[in-house]
């Protein structure tokens, strides 16, 4: 998330973003790869995402909050491209972001998009008994 927020307030090259992310601690405990294919995946593919999520928002694209923007890409992008993660997990690490660094109802919002989202992209995993 907050390479992708970054990414959006500054214009940086992606590869740029990357280099900065892997001298970062905190970085270090992360999945390198996965964090890669994220970013890029995310900004070579922002067009699609946006279009894909904008019938769900309720609000004009360019009223996203930055912080919400990067959190909605990057569910959206984990719902499709990432199947072996459940959808009920991309959506609650989404919500929690949120909470953690969104405004103070942003989580609901996140959720409802995402929610609405999992429906197109994870019919069948939904759908699925318990």
């Amino acid at each position: 998330m907050q390479a992708l927020y970054s990414w959006q307030l500054t214009g940086a090259h992606p590869k740029d973003i990357l280099a900065e992310f892997r001298d970062d601690e905190e970085h270090a405990k992360a999945d390198a790869e996965y964090f890669r294919e994220l970013l890029i995946g995310v900004t070579g593919d922002r067009e699609a995402l946006d279009a894909r999520m904008e019938p769900y928002l309720g609000r004009p694209l360019d009223q996203l909050d930055p912080i919400e923007h990067a959190l909605l890409w990057l569910g959206q992008w984990e719902l499709a491209e990432r199947m072996e993660v459940p959808y009920r997990v991309v959506i609650n690490e989404a919500v929690d972001l949120a909470k953690r660094y969104g405004a103070e109802q942003s989580h609901r919002y996140i959720n409802g998009v995402l929610d609405r989202l999992s429906a197109d992209l994870r019919g069948p995993e939904r759908s699925a008994p318990r």
